[in-house]
């Protein structure tokens, strides 16, 4: 019965946001309340009867100090995208890609595939689907097709996406390194990736594809998965997507350019467009890879302690916030952008961020009184019902948290203690139940409403969302059963 009480909040967050579609932020709010209440009632027992104050002041500090964390990501990466956004870059490196070949599922490999999963990895938070999908229109396809094939495209990075914010908060929940996670999530992803391609390449038609089609869809998925796995296990979680679509995209338009004796003479000003996040996979390549300077940058940390319970700790040198930040200001500098310029991205980037801080609050710190009172504790001893079966269910968990909160960073908030403590109650491994809480969530993309919405939106849809959901919803299912599959074989 306490699990019961203990799921309320939850279950409360989801009926307000998907029965009565109120905003993430709102929700959030309304869990927190009923997590509050339930606090000093059904969980005012001995844990909490002496200390209820302290639980919920060490709950909003370590939500602030969190959100403060994942905000100084989120800031630069808008930043630079309102920067390439307003300067054309983006428009030069789109027309660059779809120029390259007249084939319309290689356009859509280009395009959906490793455009995608570049602004997946660069930006994140929407922007693959709002900048993808009216390419795809511009090139002819139908505007519900595009939108399907857009969200079906960046889904594979989206674990990893805006350099790595997902894992990050994961590590934060967790007593595991980023790294732990990197590498179990790339592993997932990396094995089972080539399924989204196929998908992608099937969708983008409508007959059948060719053999010659189907090695493209391959050489896609190897040139893209192979880079991703290797930074996910060597660098940590800021580079898979990103440093994985810029390597693996490179590769397939030189294979692509070699194929067709195309000499193909937009090379510099492509480079030139993508000069920030040159500068950016540099920065992170170096502080990652080069032991002295890493440990140099590391030395630097910000950190706090409030009744020995609540902690929080920030390397602010070592953040890939501030790799970021290097990024947009040396790389708009480096494209001859004025200051003015600069400062325009800057004040249009936090605009945009100010309607996330709310909703990241309120997550965060109903994700740390339900798991301080104990309520992650009692939903996690309950699902140890679940025994062997737990594994195959565990992606579904992040998928639900994403399809609801739209948001895999969100998704992973609210859920990745619950996946800890289940992992603890039914002895699973730790770090393969994080990535499989990683890994769904990043799948919830594909069927995310604020995804489908606001994707319809940049295409001039409206009312027609639920066609796009029955393109996208079989490549949700087979892709997350795949990972349940994967994820009970490797808890063995």
């Amino acid at each position: 019965m306490t699990a019961i009480w203990a799921s309320l909040p939850l279950a409360l967050v989801l009926a307000l946001m998907i029965g009565r579609r109120w905003p993430a932020a709102h929700a959030g709010l309304a869990g927190l309340g009923l997590a509050i209440a339930l606090a000093f009632t059904v969980f005012g027992g001995a844990r909490v009867d002496s200390g209820a104050a302290d639980i919920l002041a060490g709950s909003a500090l370590e939500a602030l100090f969190t959100t403060a964390t994942i905000l100084w990501i989120i800031f630069p990466a808008l930043a630079i995208y309102e920067l390439q956004l307003r300067s054309g870059a983006f428009d030069v490196i789109r027309k660059g890609l779809a120029g390259l070949s007249d084939d319309r599922r290689i356009q859509t490999i280009l395009v959906a595939w490793f455009f995608g999963l570049f602004m997946e990895g660069a930006a994140g938070f929407g922007t693959p689907v709002a900048l993808a999908a009216p390419l795809l229109v511009s090139l002819g396809f139908p505007p519900t097709k595009a939108v399907a094939l857009a969200l079906i495209g960046h889904a594979v990075g989206v674990s990893f996406g805006a350099v790595g914010t997902p894992v990050l908060a994961q590590a934060a929940l967790t007593d595991l390194s980023v790294a732990e996670i990197a590498a179990t999530t790339g592993l997932l992803h990396g094995l089972l990736g080539v399924i989204l391609v196929l998908f992608l390449v099937r969708l983008a038609g409508d007959e059948p594809p060719s053999i010659r089609q189907w090695g493209w869809a391959l050489l896609a998925a190897a040139c893209f998965l192979v880079p991703f796995a290797g930074f996910a296990w060597i660098t940590g979680p800021e580079l898979p997507t990103l440093g994985g679509a810029l390597l693996g995209g490179a590769c397939f338009i030189a294979v692509l350019r070699w194929r067709s004796r195309s000499g193909g003479g937009a090379g510099w000003g492509l480079a030139r467009a993508g000069l920030p996040y040159g500068i950016i996979l540099a920065l992170i390549l170096a502080t990652r890879l080069l032991p002295a300077l890493k440990e140099q940058l590391r030395t630097v940390e910000i950190a706090w302690t409030f009744r020995e319970a609540f902690t929080g700790a920030m390397q602010p040198l070592y953040h890939p916030g501030t790799m970021l930040m290097l990024g947009f200001l040396i790389g708009g500098l480096a494209q001859e952008r004025s200051p003015g310029d600069l400062f325009q991205a800057a004040r249009a980037a936090l605009r945009r961020i100010a309607p996330v801080v709310l909703a990241l609050i309120a997550m965060l710190a109903l994700s740390r009184v339900m798991l301080h009172v104990g309520m992650i504790h009692e939903m996690a001893q309950a699902a140890a019902g679940a025994a062997g079966f737990w594994p195959l269910v565990a992606p579904a968990v992040g998928v639900l948290g994403t399809f609801v909160t739209g948001s895999a960073t969100a998704s992973n908030i609210l859920f990745t203690e619950f996946q800890a403590a289940t992992a603890s109650a039914l002895g699973l491994p730790l770090a393969t139940m994080i990535a499989a809480q990683g890994f769904g969530a990043a799948v919830g993309n594909i069927i995310c409403p604020h995804n489908i919405i606001a994707g319809a939106a940049t295409v001039g849809l409206s009312g027609r969302e639920g066609e796009i959901l029955t393109r996208t919803a079989l490549a949700c299912l087979v892709y997350a059963g795949a990972g349940g599959f994967l994820v009970l074989l490797l808890s063995r």
